[in-house]
C-alpha cells in the first residue's frame, strides 16, 4: 500500500489499523501514516500551529478496534506495576481510561470531570488546560464519593495524548489532593518529547505508541529525529517511557 493510497476524509481517521507499507516518505502533507509496535499504521490528521504541526488522535471518534487494540496494549504493558484501579482523565482521556480498565479486567474506574456537581468539594479540584483545549477557568473535579475507590490501592492515570504533559500533571495534582501518587502515567499517544522536561521522573510513562513533532519545510512537515524512545514505543515489547532526569 503506497503513501497516496492512505489519504481519506476528516471522518475517516482513526478508522482502521492498515497493514505495514511501503518506507515512509521524507515528509507529509496533511497527515501522517504512524508505525505501530506490530507493523500496522494508523493515519493521523496533522494539526498546523505554524511553525510547526502534531499528528492527532482523538479517542472518542476512533472505532472500537482501535481503541480496543490501543488499550490491550497498555494493559499489557502496565501489567508489571499491578494496577488496582484506573483514573481516566476528562475528556478524551475518559474513553482510553475506561477501556484500560477493562482490558486489565477491572470491573470499574474512576472518572474525574470539568463539570461540578452539588456535592462536590472545592478541595478536590484543580485548574488544567491543553494543547488542544487552552482557555483558562477550566477545573477538573474528583467526585468526593469515590476516594474509597482510590484509598489505598494502586492508581494508574490515564490520558488520550501527553503534548506539553499540563493536564497529565493537573492530574497528578488532582490525585495528590486526595494523598495519592500514581504508580504510573499511561497514553494512547506521546506526541514529541515536550512533556518530558517537567515530568516527575519517579511516575513512569507507558504509552501504545508515539508521534514526532513535526517542522515545516514549505507546504509539507518534516518528522523531528529527537524522538529518542519512538522505537521503543512502538516496539513489540511493552513500552516504558522513562523520563529523562
Amino acid at each position: 500500500m503506497n503513501t497516496q493510497s492512505l489519504r481519506c476524509g476528516p471522518h475517516e481517521f482513526w478508522q482502521e489499523l492498515l497493514p505495514p507499507g511501503e518506507p515512509p516518505p521524507h515528509s507529509w502533507q496533511d497527515f501522517y501514516a504512524a508505525p505501530l509496535r506490530d507493523g500496522r499504521r494508523i493515519v493521523l490528521p496533522l494539526r498546523d500551529y505554524g511553525t510547526k504541526a502534531l499528528a492527532g488522535f482523538v479517542a472518542n471518534q476512533a472505532s472500537f478496534t482501535v481503541v480496543d487494540t490501543l488499550a490491550k496494549w497498555i494493559a499489557d504493558d502496565v501489567a508489571p506495576v499491578k494496577p488496582d484501579v484506573v483514573v481516566g482523565l476528562p475528556t478524551l482521556g475518559h474513553v482510553v481510561g475506561a477501556a484500560v480498565a477493562r482490558a486489565l479486567g477491572h470491573t470499574n474506574w474512576v472518572a474525574p470531570g470539568t463539570t461540578r456537581k452539588l456535592w462536590y468539594d472545592e478541595a478536590l479540584s484543580v485548574p488544567t488546560h491543553s494543547v488542544t483545549s487552552p482557555a483558562a477557568g477550566r477545573s477538573m473535579w474528583l467526585d468526593p464519593r469515590l476516594l474509597e475507590r482510590l484509598s489505598g490501592r494502586r492508581v494508574l492515570l490515564v490520558d488520550d495524548v501527553v503534548t506539553t504533559g499540563s493536564s497529565a500533571r493537573a492530574g497528578l495534582a488532582l490525585l495528590a489532593r486526595a494523598g495519592i501518587v500514581p504508580v504510573a502515567l499511561a497514553v494512547a499517544m506521546t506526541q514529541g518529547e515536550e512533556w518530558r522536561s517537567h515530568w516527575d521522573p519517579a511516575i513512569p510513562v507507558f504509552a501504545a505508541f508515539a508521534t514526532p513533532q513535526f517542522n515545516r519545510e514549505g507546504d509539507r512537515w518534516i518528522p523531528c529525529t529527537t524522538m529518542a524512545n519512538a522505537a521503543a514505543a512502538n516496539a513489540p515489547r511493552p513500552a516504558q517511557l522513562l523520563p529523562l532526569s
